[in-house]
């Protein structure tokens, strides 16, 4: 199972999530069962490592996010990837655009599908520390919940 984290730069939101989700595979012993990656939109930071807040705020709380490096999302993922989670509206409609007519991936809002209380996890960068606080509050809710779904597929 391969699963692919989007957002629009690859430097905050989908980074964090792909972390967090990392850490709680290893947690539930799927590590070896499901891969996992992210992307951006964009292509403004192809090759950077995270935000220093987000790699900040995630070592805080035991995630190890500083090997990753921002990536663009291209048609081929669709064909790579099983599911794809976006994590906005935007990012949606971007991915969308790309996506080929025989795609494989299922393409999905990331709360949307696993919190129902929100449908988009919002974008930290201009919000402060506590915006990088409230992405990881909100990605480990989901990622729990997307641990129950991909123990039920595998």
């Amino acid at each position: 199972m391969r699963v692919l984290f989007v957002c629009l730069g690859n430097i905050c939101r989908s980074p964090t999530a792909e972390g967090v989700l990392r850490h709680k595979l290893i947690d539930a012993g799927l590590a070896d069962r499901v891969e996992v990656a992210s992307a951006g939109t964009s292509d403004w930071h192809i090759g950077k490592a995270p935000d220093s807040r987000s790699l900040r705020a995630a070592k805080l709380r035991g995630y190890d996010m500083s090997a990753q490096r921002a990536q663009q999302a291209k048609a081929a993922d669709f064909n790579t990837y099983d599911l794809i989670l976006a994590m906005d509206h935007s990012n949606l409609r971007d991915l969308k655009a790309i996506a080929p007519v025989n795609a494989k991936a299922e393409l999905d809002l990331f709360l949307s599908r696993y919190d129902g209380a929100k449908d988009e996890v919002p974008d930290p960068y201009y919000d402060g520390e506590h915006g990088f606080e409230e992405v990881l509050d909100l990605v480990e809710y989901a990622c729990d919940r997307l641990i129950v779904e991909l123990k039920g597929r595998l």
